[in-house]
């Protein structure tokens, strides 16, 4: 069992950044993926980015490839986003989730473990 808790999102300009942390419970962390999903209003949640359990692979979408980097320190169990060069579509409700397994997983269905979100609102 995972339990996560995100922290880290506000209000930015356009051109700013932000740092998203995940804290997790749990003894299970290290042997995850983990991935940041956001949820725009009125649109689906969409993987952000992804990584494997060890930390040695990692997946961006193309809208935040070059922007966003995801990283994860086991031996503290937390995971982060750093956001750059935020844009006013980066707006969102972001989630991070654990996975049920190891590997690097893009989909969706895969994760079963989510925290209660953190808004990230960018403005022009």
């Amino acid at each position: 069992q995972v339990q996560l808790v995100e922290s880290g999102g506000g209000l930015v300009q356009a051109g700013g950044s932000l740092r998203l942390s995940c804290a997790a419970s749990g003894r299970t962390f290290s042997t995850v993926g983990m991935g940041w999903f956001r949820q725009a209003p009125g649109k689906e949640r969409v993987l952000v980015a992804a990584i494997n359990g060890i930390g040695s692979s990692t997946y961006y979408a193309d809208s935040v490839k070059g922007r966003f980097t995801m990283s994860r320190d086991n031996s503290k169990n937390t995971l982060s986003l750093q956001m750059n060069n935020l844009k006013p579509e980066d707006t969102a409700v972001y989630y991070c989730a654990a996975s049920s397994v190891m590997r690097l997983t893009t989909a969706q269905s895969w994760y079963n473990h989510w925290g209660q979100g953190t808004q990230v609102t960018v403005s022009s």
